[in-house]
C-alpha cells in the first residue's frame, strides 16, 4: 500500500497502519507515488493500493491510473473526501470526486456517509465488487471514495470488525471444436502467416510453444523488446526491416492471416504498413473480448489467451514450406547487418549510446524504457539477453516512466536499468523523493539539450515554433538531483567515456542507487537516426 501524507485521510493512514495488515510505505508526491505504485503492481504481479487526501492530490493520481488501464495494471484507488453536503459550499481542499476517473476505472464506488447495519452491508458488498473487478476478467484499477467527517484524528484503538470477503473463481475459455476445426483448415491452407506479439510480461512457456509452432508452419512473429520474447526464430528490428521492405516488393511480406495478441506496438512504420497491405483475415486473441482493429482488417476476435489458442490448434496444423518465414529472416538478417555496419562507423550520438547501453547491460536484468526517443532508439538496437523490458506504452507519457521503475525496483533483486531522456528524467524527478531506492537501481539520461524527439519525426522540425515550443531546450544536467537525493553521479560525452562509466556503473561491486548522464549533440542526433533509414534501404 502507498500511502501520501494528508489529513482528511488521516483515518485511514491510521488504519491501515494500526491494523498490522498492510505493507504501507509513504511517497509525498501523489503522481509519483500513483506511478510508483503501478511499477510495484507489475514487479509483484499482485494489486497494490494507493491511498490520499481529497482535492488536489485526487487529481494527480490521474495520469498513472490511465496508464494503468490501457496496460491491465491493477491498482486500487482509495480517495478521501469530504462529505457531499460540503461539495461546492467554499470548503476547505474540496472538489468533486464522484467518478473522477470514470474513464479509466474498472469500476467506482463512493462508500456511505451513515454507518446503519445495511449502510454497512451494503459497503461490504460493493468493496467486494472493487476487489474481485480489478483482478478478474481485463485487470484495471478501481475507485473507492471514502468520505469522512470531522473529527479525523481521534484514535481509538479497537479491534477492526470481521468482514467477509467474497471470492470470484475464473474458469479457462477453450475453443470449441469447430471453431479448432476452422482455424487449423484456414491455417493449413495459407502460405502467409504472421503473427505479432505485443507488449507482455516474460512466459517461458508461452516462447517455447510459439517457437513450436512456426517451426511446424512457417508462420512468422514479429515482436519488439517490449514482448519480452527473446527466441531467435522471431523477427525484431521491426523499424529498420519495414523501411527496407517499403523498397522491395511489400505484397511479398502481406500476411494472408494476420493473428494478434498482447498489448500495444511501438512501431508506427508496422501500423502502416499492414493497413495498406491489409490481410485477408485478422484474428484477434483476447480473454476479454477487445475489438481491437489496430490495422484495419480484424474479422473475428478468439475469446482466450494466445497460450490456450496454440496450444490446442498446434496438434490440428499441418507442417508446411518455411518460405514465407524464410523471406522474413533473410531480410532482418540483411538488415541487422547494414545497421551494425551504419551504427559502428556513425559519430557519437543517441543511437550508438544506446547500442553500447545495450551491450553493456547486465543478463538476467530489468530495463525500463523512457517513453519518446529512448523507446524507439532501444528498439533499434538488439535487446540484452535473458532481459525483462518494461515502459509506460498504455498512454505513452513522459511523465512517469521514472517513478514506475523505481517501484518496481523496489521490489526487485535484478538490476534495474531505467533508460530516460532529460526532460522527463527533470519532469519525473520526484521519483527519487522517497526512502525506497535500492542499490539495484540504474538510471542512464540521454541528455541530448531538449526534446529531440521532435527533430526526428515529421512534421515539428518545420515549424517556425520548433526551438521554443517542440524541442525545449535544456541547459540543466542531472548532477543536482543526483547530489540533492543522495544518488551516485557518472557522467561521459564521448564514447571512450561511455564505455569506461558504463563499466564503472554495472560494476558487481557497485552498491549504490547510481544516475550516468550521457551528453549528445542534437543535430548529430537527427543526422544519425535519418541517415540509418536511408542506409538500410539500399
Amino acid at each position: 500500500m502507498i500511502i501520501s501524507p494528508g489529513s482528511r485521510n488521516g483515518p485511514m493512514i491510521n488504519t491501515f497502519m494500526g491494523s498490522g495488515l498492510f505493507n504501507c510505505r509513504n511517497v509525498v508526491d501523489e503522481r509519483s507515488a500513483a506511478y510508483f505504485a503501478m511499477g510495484l503492481a507489475q514487479a509483484l504481479q499482485k494489486p497494490v493500493a494507493i491511498v490520499c487526501s481529497s482535492g488536489t492530490a485526487t487529481l494527480n493520481y490521474a495520469p498513472a491510473i490511465a496508464e494503468a488501464f490501457y496496460l491491465n495494471i491493477p491498482l486500487i484507488v482509495i480517495t478521501a473526501d469530504r462529505p457531499e453536503y460540503w461539495i461546492d459550499q467554499l470548503e476547505n481542499q474540496c472538489i468533486n470526486q464522484k467518478g473522477i476517473y470514470s474513464n479509466f476505472v474498472k469500476k467506482e464506488y463512493n462508500l456511505p456517509l451513515e454507518e446503519s447495519e445495511t449502510e454497512l452491508w451494503q459497503a461490504a458488498r460493493e468493496i467486494n465488487e472493487c476487489l474481485n473487478a480489478a483482478v478478474s476478467g481485463k485487470p484495471a484499477p478501481v475507485h473507492i471514495n471514502v468520505p469522512l467527517e470531522e473529527p479525523l484524528h481521534d484514535l481509538l484503538n479497537e479491534e477492526l470488525p470481521i468482514i467477509k470477503a467474497i471470492d470470484t473463481n475464473e474458469s479457462v475459455l477453450d475453443i470449441d471444436k469447430a471453431s479448432l476445426n476452422k482455424f487449423a483448415a484456414e491455417l493449413n491452407a495459407s502460405k502467409k502467416v504472421l503473427i505479432l506479439a505485443g507488449q507482455q510480461n516474460p512466459d517461458p512457456e508461452l516462447e517455447k510453444l510459439l517457437a513450436a509452432f512456426i517451426e511446424k508452419t512457417g508462420a512468422v512473429v514479429l515482436k519488439e523488446h517490449l514482448a519480452n520474447l527473446n527466441n531467435d526464430s522471431f523477427c525484431g528490428s521491426i523499424d529498420t526491416m519495414m523501411a527496407a521492405i517499403l523498397e522491395d516488393v511489400p505484397a511479398d511480406f502481406q500476411p494472408e492471416i494476420l493473428i494478434t495478441f498482447g498489448g500495444h506496438f511501438v512501431s508506427k512504420a508496422l501500423k502502416q504498413f499492414l493497413r495498406k497491405n491489409k490481410a485477408t483475415q485478422h484474428w484477434h486473441l483476447s480473454p476479454a473480448n477487445d475489438h481491437y482493429d489496430t490495422y484495419q482488417s480484424l474479422t473475428e476476435i478468439v475469446q482466450t489467451d494466445a497460450k490456450t489458442f496454440f496450444t490446442q490448434l498446434f496438434p490440428e496444423v499441418s507442417e508446411k514450406n518455411p518460405e514465407y518465414l524464410q523471406r522474413w529472416k533473410n531480410k532482418e538478417n540483411r538488415v541487422n547487418q547494414l545497421r551494425d555496419k551504419y551504427i559502428s562507423d556513425s559519430r557519437f550520438s543517441d543511437l550508438k549510446v544506446i547500442a553500447e547501453v545495450g551491450e553493456s547491460i547486465p543478463e538476467n536484468s530489468v530495463v525500463h524504457l523512457g517513453n519518446s526517443s529512448p523507446v524507439r532508439y532501444a528498439l533499434i538496437a538488439d535487446g540484452a539477453k535473458n532481459t525483462t523490458f518494461l515502459s509506460n506504452r498504455g498512454t505513452s507519457g513522459i511523465d512517469g516512466p521514472m517513478s514506475t521503475a523505481v517501484g518496481y525496483a523496489s521490489a526487485s533483486e535484478k538490476i534495474n536499468t531505467v533508460l530516460i531522456g532529460d526532460l522527463s528524467f527533470f519532469y519525473d524527478s520526484n521519483a527519487l523523493w522517497n526512502n525506497y531506492l535500492g542499490e539495484n537501481l540504474r538510471i542512464i539520461v540521454i541528455n541530448n539539450g531538449g526534446g529531440n524527439i521532435f527533430s526526428l519525426i515529421k512534421g515539428p522540425g518545420e515549424s517556425p515554433a520548433f526551438n521554443q515550443h517542440f524541442y525545449a531546450e535544456n541547459k540543466f544536467k542531472a548532477q543536482g538531483i543526483a547530489q540533492t537525493f543522495g544518488l551516485d553521479y557518472l557522467s561521459a560525452d564521448n564514447e571512450t567515456e561511455l564505455k569506461n562509466s558504463l563499466a564503472e556503473l554495472y560494476s558487481p561491486t557497485r552498491k549504490k542507487p547510481t544516475i550516468l548522464e550521457v551528453f549528445t549533440d542534437a543535430e548529430v542526433n537527427t543526422k544519425t537516426f535519418r541517415g540509418l533509414f536511408k542506409f538500410v534501404k539500399q
